[in-house]
């Protein structure tokens, strides 16, 4: 397992560990994790070996055995020459089926590790919940919510905020305060360790997954496209959706600029996880993906930090004719994304550490107000 995501790691990060003259050291420590397997891997065919050459060794000295002990009950007479033959016929016969059998057994042997990691993903607790949708209202809330990752440390504790309908809610703060998992909750990817979610008034914690995620829009951080055409990327957003109802939803993301360029246009084909494409064209697919599903709650973690100023200004007057009506709930770091918010959530050590308008949170002199300062300062920043 370790060897596998080295290996992946090293493909997909060779450009920075080139940069960096890192390579040769990490190669190094690859190559290390390379020769651990290898010598696993011995041992493992070894015993298997031994196991399987032991057990023929001991069928072999038995189909000796009986030929043997038949030869001198045949000459006491105790048995005749046909009763002789039966018994070799049979034992002969029997050795094939068995040598098989113990070659199986010690496939099965060697696969057990993979068995135990398969079984672990089978038997993984299953999220499920009604399929009957009985919010009144997009209102999503979040009461002395309490959440932690596998590793036992708390990342959210006792976070109580209302996101309204018609409203754009945005979260900030510092990296690792929380916000990325708050969006993650409320859409139910995960469940909160203590403390309920609602949306309309509605448990998303007693709710089907995929029944709940009909109701909302995501616009992800870390973009994944497919290995298809820009045309069908899009598409993800709503399977049914038209042609022409898809490259709408295109030109609202500002990505006819770039399309027009490429030589199929919207039936490109983009690569593995779109490499064909930059940073800023795959974030703007994923957007065309929200505009496309058109659900009454949109969550947008760091939707435009890939945009330049002049399609994330393009985006933004795009986005405002989509939230309208709707809960909409951002995340930013950029606090010229979110200076327009209806309220600002402000989250530090998994805490709510302030809440208001941000007018209000500005005259308060907090954390916001903090922030707002330091990223003014850093953009008047020259060389």
């Amino acid at each position: 397992m370790e060897v596998a995501d080295g290996i992946q790691e090293c493909i997909e990060t060779l450009r920075d560990l080139k940069s960096c003259n890192a390579e040769h050291s990490y190669l190094k420590g690859l190559f290390k994790k390379i020769d651990k397997v290898e010598r696993r891997a011995i041992i493992s065919e070894v015993g298997t070996a031994v196991f399987v050459v032991s057990a023929s060794f001991i069928l072999k000295i038995g189909i000796g055995t009986v030929a043997l002990t038949g030869s001198i009950l045949l000459t006491c007479g105790e048995i005749d020459i046909l009763m002789f033959f039966m018994y070799l016929i049979i034992v002969s016969r029997l050795y094939d089926p068995l040598q098989s059998a113990l070659q199986n057994l010690a496939a099965v042997i060697s696969l057990r590790t993979n068995v135990e990691r398969m079984d672990e993903i089978l038997f993984h607790p299953l999220q499920e919940g009604s399929q009957q949708l009985t919010n009144n209202g997009y209102d999503i809330s979040f009461e002395n919510v309490h959440f932690s990752y596998g590793n036992g440390e708390e990342v959210l504790s006792g976070v109580s905020f209302t996101a309204k309908q018609g409203e754009v809610t945005a979260l900030v703060g510092p990296s690792g305060g929380g916000k990325t998992t708050i969006s993650r909750l409320a859409a139910r990817f995960w469940d909160p360790d203590a403390g309920r979610i609602t949306i309309g008034g509605m448990d998303v914690v007693k709710t089907d997954p995929e029944k709940l995620l009909s109701l909302y829009s995501i616009v992800f951080q870390d973009v994944t496209l497919f290995d298809n055409t820009i045309m069908e990327n899009i598409r993800i957003g709503r399977r049914n959706a038209s042609d022409e109802e898809v490259i709408e939803a295109g030109k609202m993301a500002q990505c006819l600029p770039f399309v027009e360029k490429l030589a199929d246009g919207w039936y490109t084909m983009i690569g593995e996880n779109g490499c064909e494409l930059s940073g800023g064209e795959r974030q703007r697919i994923s957007i065309a993906r929200a505009f496309l599903k058109n659900s009454p709650v949109i969550l947008l973690d760091e939707a435009t930090a890939s945009l330049d100023a002049e399609n994330e200004t393009a985006i933004q007057r795009a986005l405002s004719s989509l939230i309208k009506d709707k809960t909409v709930l951002i995340i930013a770091h950029r606090m010229r994304t979110v200076e327009n918010a209806d309220k600002i959530v402000v989250l530090s050590g998994g805490h709510v550490a302030e809440e208001g308008r941000p007018d209000e949170l500005m005259e308060r002199r907090g954390i916001f107000s903090h922030m707002v300062a330091l990223q003014k300062e850093s953009s008047e920043w020259r060389i």
